[in-house]
C-alpha cells in the first residue's frame, strides 16, 4: 500500500498578513511515487484552473461520534432519537477560529473561497496551477493513465503553513489519483427477448439458477403487501453514467411483481451534473432501481444520478452525503453498489468521507454499500492473484456503514467465492463488533499471518443471495452476479422494516450495525464457502461472524422481526 507520511519541509516565504512575514510551511501529506498505471507527462500548464476542497477541523466529531452510538446502539436510553440537521451541523462544523484562520491565509493570497456542505466543514476554491503551486508548495503536474488514456493533474506532495495544522485537515484534489471503482456486476446474457413469466412460477429450487423477487421473498419470508408510509424513502446511489431505465423497470414489473400496477416507478435526483439518459440503461443501475422497487413493495425509491462535475469518483461520493444532509428530512434508507480498494483512497481523505457517513447516520439513515467482488482480493474478482496481502475495500471498511457481502444457493447458503471480506488497515475494531471478531481471530489462529491488519474494522456485517439475478436491460432479461445483487436487496428489507415502525409512530432504524451484532440470533449463520485471492484460500466461513459472508437474512416473517424491534424501542422514542 502506497503510504502517505507527515514530514517536516524546508522553510519557504509565503505572504501573510504583510508582504514582510513568513509562515513556516509544513509537508501536509505525500506520496512516494506514482500510482501504478500513470505516467508523468509534465509540469501542468500554469493556466490550468483546479476546483480544490478544504477539509476543516470539525468542531468536535467525537462528541457525534458518541451520540450516534447512543442513538443506534438497542438499549441506550437515547436509542431511536436521531439527531436534526442543526444539531448534527453544530457538532461537525468548523469552530470560528478555524474558519477564520484559514479564509485569513487564503484571502492574504488573493484566494476566495466559499462553503461546499452544509455544516461549512468543506470549503471550495478555485485557483490556478500556478496559484496552488505557491498557495501548497506544490508541484501540480499533469499524468497519463496508461490504459484509459486519462489525462489527470495531481501533486505528489502539498504544504500548508504549519499554525494551521489543528485547522486544516487535508486539501483534494492533491496527492490521492482518480481511483479504479467497481461494482458493476457480472453480466451474463439470458434468454433473449422479452419473455412472460409469472412470479409464482418460480420455486425454491430454481432460484439456484434464475434468482427473481419471488425467490428473495421464499427464502427471506419477505412480506408482499404494499408500504404505507410516504415519508419512509429508499435512495439507490448512481454513477460513472450508469442510468436507469424506466421502460426496463415497467418491463421488470409486469414480468416478475405481475401483483404490483406495472406503471410503479422511481423519482430521480441529479447533482454533479447528472443524468438519467434512458437511451442507453446501465445494467448496474437497472439491476438497483429494479430490485428495490421490486422488493420493497410501494416503498418511495429514489434514484440519485451523480454526474462528472467533479474532479473524481471520491469527489462524488462526497458529493451525494452532503446533498443528503442538506435535506431537511433525508432518506430512512440509502444503498450503494459501488466499491474501491481501501488503499487507492489516503487515509486522510478516507476518514473525511466516513466522518461524513456518520453524520448522515446520526440523522437516522441506514447506510448500506456492496463489500466488492474480489474475495480478499479486494473489489476486483479478476484480480485476486496481484497482491501479496490481503485488500481491504472502502467504504465497507468505515465502521458508520453496513457491509453486504454474498451467498450463493437456496438450500442452504454458502458464501460465494468472490465475496470480498477481510480487515480494514484504517478504522480500528468498533466495539459493536469487537466479541465477534476476538472469537474468529482466537480460532484462525496464525493462518495468514502478515496478510491481515488484526486491529482493523472487519466486514461484511451481513450477506443475502448475491448469484444468477434476473433484471431488464435494453428490453432484454439477463442475469447478473455480484455483491451489487445482494445490497438492493438487503436495503429494500430494513425499508420494509422502517415503514412498519413509522407506521406505529416510531422512529426508522438509523445506523444498523449496532443493532445487527446485538441480535445475531434473528439472522442465519453462514457456515460454509471461502473468499479466495492473493493466491490464498481466503477466509473460511464458519460457525459464528466471519469475514466472508457473516449473516444471512433470516427466513422468518420480516414482519415479526420488525414487531420485536418495535418491542425493543417501544418507550425509546
Amino acid at each position: 500500500m502506497v503510504r502517505l507520511t507527515l514530514v517536516l519541509a524546508s522553510l519557504v516565504s509565503v505572504a501573510c498578513a504583510t508582504p514582510f512575514v513568513a509562515r513556516t510551511m509544513h509537508v501536509h501529506e505525500r506520496r512516494d511515487n506514482v500510482p501504478s498505471g500513470y505516467v508523468e507527462d509534465g509540469p501542468a500548464p500554469a493556466d490550468h484552473v483546479l476546483s480544490l476542497r478544504l477539509a476543516l477541523a470539525q468542531n468536535d466529531f467525537g462528541a457525534l461520534e458518541n451520540k450516534l452510538y447512543a442513538v443506534s446502539t438497542p438499549g441506550n436510553a437515547e436509542y431511536g432519537q436521531h439527531l436534526s440537521k442543526e444539531e448534527v451541523e453544530a457538532l461537525v462544523a468548523p469552530s470560528s477560529d478555524s474558519l477564520s484562520a484559514v479564509k485569513s491565509w487564503l484571502s492574504s493570497h488573493n484566494v476566495s473561497s466559499g462553503p461546499i456542505s452544509p455544516a461549512g466543514n468543506w470549503l471550495g476554491i478555485n485557483v490556478t496551477v500556478k496559484q496552488a503551486n505557491t498557495l501548497f508548495d506544490a508541484d501540480y503536474t499533469t499524468f497519463t493513465h496508461q490504459s484509459t488514456g486519462a489525462q489527470t493533474v495531481r501533486t505528489l506532495s502539498y504544504s500548508i503553513p504549519a499554525d494551521l495544522k489543528n485547522h486544516l485537515n487535508l486539501v483534494h484534489p492533491t496527492v490521492a489519483f482518480p481511483v479504479k471503482s467497481f461494482g458493476a456486476p457480472t453480466l451474463k446474457r439470458s434468454r433473449s427477448g422479452s419473455r412472460k413469466r409469472t412470479a409464482t412460477s418460480v420455486a425454491p429450487a430454481s432460484c439456484a439458477n434464475v434468482f427473481t423477487p419471488a425467490c428473495s421473498q421464499k427464502l427471506y419470508g419477505i412480506p408482499t403487501a404494499p408500504a404505507t408510509q410516504s415519508s419512509n424513502r429508499l435512495a439507490v446511489s448512481g454513477f460513472f453514467n450508469l442510468w436507469a431505465s424506466l421502460a426496463d423497470l415497467k418491463s421488470f414489473l409486469k414480468a416478475l411483481r405481475p401483483d404490483i400496477p406495472d406503471t410503479t416507478t422511481f423519482s430521480v435526483e441529479l447533482i454533479d451534473g447528472g443524468q438519467n439518459n434512458q437511451d442507453e440503461p446501465g445494467g448496474e443501475a437497472n439491476l438497483d432501481t429494479q430490485y428495490a422497487v421490486g422488493i420493497a413493495t410501494n416503498v418511495p425509491v429514489e434514484f440519485i444520478s451523480v454526474g462528472e462535475d467533479n474532479s473524481d469518483g471520491i469527489d462524488g461520493a462526497l458529493d451525494i452525503i452532503n446533498h443528503l444532509l442538506g435535506k431537511a428530512h433525508p432518506p430512512n434508507v440509502l444503498t450503494t453498489s459501488y466499491t474501491l480498494d481501501e488503499r487507492d483512497v489516503p487515509f486522510p481523505l478516507a476518514q473525511e468521507i466516513c466522518n461524513a457517513y456518520a453524520q448522515l447516520g446520526a440523522r437516522g439513515t441506514s447506510i448500506l454499500f456492496s463489500s466488492g467482488d474480489g474475495g480478499v482480493s479486494g473489489g476486483d474478482f479478476d484480480d485476486t492473484q496481484n497482491c501479496t496481502t490481503f485488500v481491504p475495500t472502502l467504504p465497507s471498511t468505515c465502521p458508520f456503514v453496513t457491509s453486504v457481502g454474498g451467498t450463493i444457493g437456496v438450500n442452504p447458503e454458502t458464501a460465494v467465492d468472490f465475496s470480498s471480506g477481510g480487515f480494514s488497515n484504517y478504522f480500528s475494531i468498533p466495539s459493536f463488533q469487537a466479541a465477534d471478531v476476538a472469537s474468529f481471530l482466537k480460532k484462525l489462529g496464525n493462518t495468514h499471518s502478515g496478510m491481515f491488519n488484526r486491529s482493523g474494522r472487519a466486514f461484511p456485517d451481513l450477506a443475502a443471495a448475491s448469484v444468477n439475478f434476473e433484471i431488464v436491460l435494453g428490453g432484454e432479461f439477463i442475469t447478473v452476479n455480484g455483491t451489487s445483487c445482494s445490497t438492493p436487496l438487503t436495503a429494500s428489507m430494513f425499508s420494509l422494516i422502517n415503514d412498519q415502525l413509522v407506521a406505529a409512530g416510531r422512529r426508522p432504524l438509523g445506523f444498523l450495525n449496532p443493532l445487527i451484532y446485538a441480535n445475531e440470533h434473528a439472522f442465519t449463520d453462514i457456515t460454509s464457502g471461502n473468499n479466495p485471492g492473493c493466491g490464498t484460500n481466503g477466509f473460511t466461513a464458519g460457525a459464528g461472524w466471519d469475514p466472508v459472508s457473516e449473516l444471512s437474512q433470516n427466513e422468518l416473517d420480516l414482519v415479526m422481526r420488525t414487531e420485536n424491534v418495535m418491542d425493543s424501542n417501544r418507550s425509546r422514542v
